[in-house]
């Protein structure tokens, strides 16, 4: 899929579905190399999921997640870094 690929679920594929409680195992950063020298770390964390009441070919449920992608870039070359801006918020 690129870019512009959108997937739409038919009208009626949240019936029948079941909200499922989960519980972190593991998360890991992604750690990503840019070509301007920034790392960029990416973690996907998950919010909700819900069990289909659809299958695959092979019988496996479908399941669809609400997710968030947390990114932090570090490692930022001084050369492509704006002047800091001052702060419009007082200190604490």
């Amino acid at each position: 899929m690129g870019w512009d690929t959108v997937m739409t679920l038919p009208a009626d594929a949240l019936n029948d579905s079941v909200d499922l409680d989960f519980t972190e195992i593991e998360e890991h950063w992604n750690v990503y190399q840019l070509s301007d020298g920034t790392k960029l770390k990416v973690k996907l964390v998950i919010r909700g999921v819900k069990r289909l009441n659809q299958f695959e070919p092979d019988g496996t449920p479908v399941y669809l997640i609400n997710s968030m992608n947390v990114v932090r870039a570090i490692d930022i070359p001084t050369e492509i870094k704006a002047k800091p801006k001052k702060s419009s918020m007082p200190p604490v």
